[in-house]
């Protein structure tokens, strides 16, 4: 299928062949018929792109402190990789289409196939000839709507909600600052509800058609006309609500703002204009200034857009999807009437030329449409017969000769796959990598174009079946792990899956069921540290050890950033589960044994944990997971004290071995660039697809050090030691 995308780094805007998303449960497959460009959003982010780095960097200073962060934590070398991977990679345009129903997933009872919807989202309503849509970014399509007006859905949702925090009344009189497609429907929803209307826009032709869609009057904002309006429909009291809906540096919105409102009144941001706000004019009237984000309660919420999990419409009355159906119910009634914002309807294809046009200034433009080419019948699929796998025997790898690359498929290709593990892979010698499977179709096709795959696909089922893969990488969010490396091992592929391995007791037994089923145990978990160069030569200076020692890892996690997919605990499971295994696992190859008991103390909300492993030896290990710790002190250091000796670590940087009075450096002691191990680990794991040796870690330990990191939150929760049954 086709999709508009742009290149951030390079400003490259194309219309990219990109594989057909697949239809998961809790939502439904669209075949676009039109989709709106918002002339407000879209183009500014087109014009970021266009940008110089230093333009980019001076437009979001947030991502920049973001950035410098990151060096702090990770460095310079592994920040420059994500931030390029980032910046050098194709984003999806568009959030507002509508379309017909193709597929329906599984839990969906409210649409069939062929139903008309109204779809939202800068995620799941883009620019693109078929998209994925969860529950609550649709709404079916009332009786007689046209679909090119229901493509106005998300921007009229906007536009609602913005409304809604305005709080208006019959008979108010409220004044729209920016009169682009926003401020037009701004218009419109208050003349409807009953409020007059004034509206202020620098282009004339906008202030005509605000008139004309029931504006009592319309003007420049430094003309007098707009003033004397005011104090004619208020008796000089001022308006009760003002709505900017204006974009750009200029701070004259919200002073104009501050001049023209009562007493008291209320200033509603819908836009994204310059918020210095007049400290004395917002101060002497009291003026209460509000936010209103984005298509109402429920946008930002993972739980509520993705899990479909709906708001009691008796606690939130107006959520995200019901000011979508609220919307194209207005249209569709006669009460809203966006015809008259059509200014250009463009086919499809032309996508490029039409954002160039509009860019350049030769399109003049309040929303434009994409018209899509007319389709029948579903969407295509590749057809891959998935071959059985036989109880008790793994499927057997087809013979390969001796200089034959080691073929890998990789389901999931974010930020650390792209970042962390792709760029060690692709330039390596006797490496292929044949398919990438994603959930979204341009993240594949992304990770083709940057790293060579030859295969792009949203069909797991194509790379499990596909004899020529020797093995499957799964890095995907938490929560898929366990099932995808199950599915992995019955198909008789190596695998090698990021931590963690499971979430629960249940997950952990069902990859090893599916071991013993299928007799293939080549799985590796992605507990890189303890491939790392400085912490292998420390081990090694440190030397064999002849009685217990004592172990701690002090791991100054830091804050997570809202919004970010680790929080969402119920589905990912908590944030030691996600990460933990980590440092135990390299806790117990520095200690050469897995832990028989786990002891866990947290502070109170569990924000730091204090995690007591214990060894067969009467070794012990302390791993300290805190989140509150300083921004600039070190992520990760170490202290490992045994026989009158000690090894420290200094978060990959530096290392150094204590012998008696003796202080010996692990290699210089200058500070190097962080190498957690990531290269090395990977060779380890591609020599043994390749020979047949054994896995680069013991399934008994990966096993173990699961069911350590499972143990924490037992332990937590019942306040006593737990013992670790031996693993299988």
């Amino acid at each position: 299928m086709k999709q508009v995308v742009q290149n951030y780094k390079s400003g490259e805007l194309a219309v990219l062949d990109v594989p057909v998303p697949g239809c998961k449960p809790g939502g439904v497959l669209v075949r676009t018929a039109y989709s709106l460009i918002s002339t407000g959003t879209e183009l500014m982010k087109v014009s970021e792109a266009g940008m110089s780095m230093l333009g980019k960097a001076r437009s979001r200073p947030d991502q920049v402190a973001k950035v410098m962060q990151s060096v702090a934590t990770n460095g310079v070398p592994a920040t420059y990789r994500k931030v390029m991977g980032k910046l050098d990679s194709y984003t999806p345009l568009g959030y507002s289409l509508c379309g017909v129903v193709e597929q329906v997933g599984a839990g969906i009872d409210d649409v069939k196939v062929g139903d008309l919807v109204a779809c939202a989202g800068n995620e799941h309503a883009l620019h693109a000839e078929l998209n994925w849509v969860p529950k609550n970014l649709y709404a079916p399509l009332p009786d007689g709507l046209a679909p090119r007006h229901a493509a106005f859905g998300t921007v009229g949702s906007i536009a609602l909600q913005g409304v809604r925090r305005g709080e208006s009344q019959l008979g108010d009189v409220a004044l729209v600052i920016g009169l682009g497609l926003i401020g037009q429907l701004v218009v419109q929803l208050l003349a409807a509800s009953g409020v007059r209307v004034l509206g202020v826009d620098p282009d004339p032709v906008r202030c005509e058609l605000a008139e004309r869609l029931g504006a009592a009057a319309c003007g420049d904002p430094a003309s007098a006309a707009v003033e004397a309006a005011v104090a004619e429909l208020t008796g000089g009291h001022g308006v009760d609500q003002v709505y900017l809906a204006a974009g750009g540096g200029s701070n004259q919105p919200v002073e104009l703002a501050a001049r023209l409102c009562r007493d008291r009144g209320r200033v509603v941001d819908i836009g994204k204009c310059r918020l210095d706000l007049p400290w004395n004019a917002y101060y002497e009237k009291e003026l209460d200034v509000r936010f209103s984000r984005s298509y109402g309660p429920g946008r930002y919420d993972p739980e509520y857009e993705l899990q479909g999990r709906d708001y009691p419409i008796g606690y939130v009355r107006w959520t995200e999807r019901r000011n979508l159906a609220c919307f194209i119910d207005l249209v569709a009634r006669g009460s809203v009437d966006v015809e008259p914002l059509v200014s250009h309807i463009a086919d499809f294809d032309d996508a490029v030329e039409t954002y160039r046009r509009l860019k350049d200034g030769d399109l003049k433009a309040v929303a434009v449409l994409f018209r899509y080419p007319e389709h029948t019948g579903e969407a295509e699929a590749p057809e891959v017969d998935v071959p059985a796998v036989r109880r008790g025997t793994a499927a057997p790898a087809p013979a390969r000769p001796a200089k034959a690359p080691v073929r890998l498929a990789f389901v999931g290709a974010g930020n650390y796959a792209t970042s962390m593990l792709l760029p060690h892979l692709a330039q390596r010698d006797g490496v292929e990598l044949s398919t990438v499977v994603t959930t979204t179709a341009l993240s594949a096709a992304n990770a083709k174009r940057k790293f060579g795959f030859k295969e792009a696909t949203t069909d797991l089922d194509a790379a499990l079946g596909d004899p020529a893969v020797d093995a499957v990488f799964v890095v995907t969010r938490h929560s898929s792990h366990a099932e995808l490396t199950r599915k992995a091992l019955l198909a008789g592929k190596a695998v090698f899956v990021e931590k963690p391995l499971a979430l629960t007791e249940d997950e952990l037994a069902g990859v090893l069921a599916a071991v013993e089923e299928s007799g293939n145990d080549r799985l590796q978990v992605g507990f890189n540290r303890r491939f790392a160069p400085l912490l292998q030569e420390a081990r090694e200076r440190f030397g064999v050890r002849s009685g217990p020692a004592s172990l701690r890892y002090l791991v100054n996690a830091g804050r997570l950033q809202h919004g970010s997919w680790y929080l969402q605990q119920s589905a990912e499971g908590s944030r030691f589960a996600g990460e933990g295994g980590h440092f135990i696992d390299t806790a117990s190859w520095l200690l050469g044994a897995d832990p028989v008991s786990v002891y866990a103390v947290a502070t109170s909300g569990n924000e730091d944990l204090q995690v007591v492993l214990h060894y067969p030896d009467g070794s012990t290990a302390t791993v300290s997971y805190v989140t509150t710790g300083p921004a600039g002190f070190p992520k990760e250091t170490l202290d490992l004290v045994a026989d009158g000796r000690a090894l420290r670590l200094d978060d990959f940087v530096r290392a150094a071995v204590y012998d008696g009075r003796r202080k010996r450096w692990v290699g210089s002691r200058l500070p190097r660039a962080r190498d957690k191990g990531q290269s090395a680990e990977l060779a380890t794991f591609i020599r043994a697809v390749r020979t047949g040796g054994p896995m680069p870690v013991p399934l008994q330990s990966l096993a173990a050090t699961t069911a350590a990191t499972l143990a924490v939150q037992a332990g937590l929760a019942g306040g006593a030691p737990v013992t670790l049954a031996r693993a299988r």
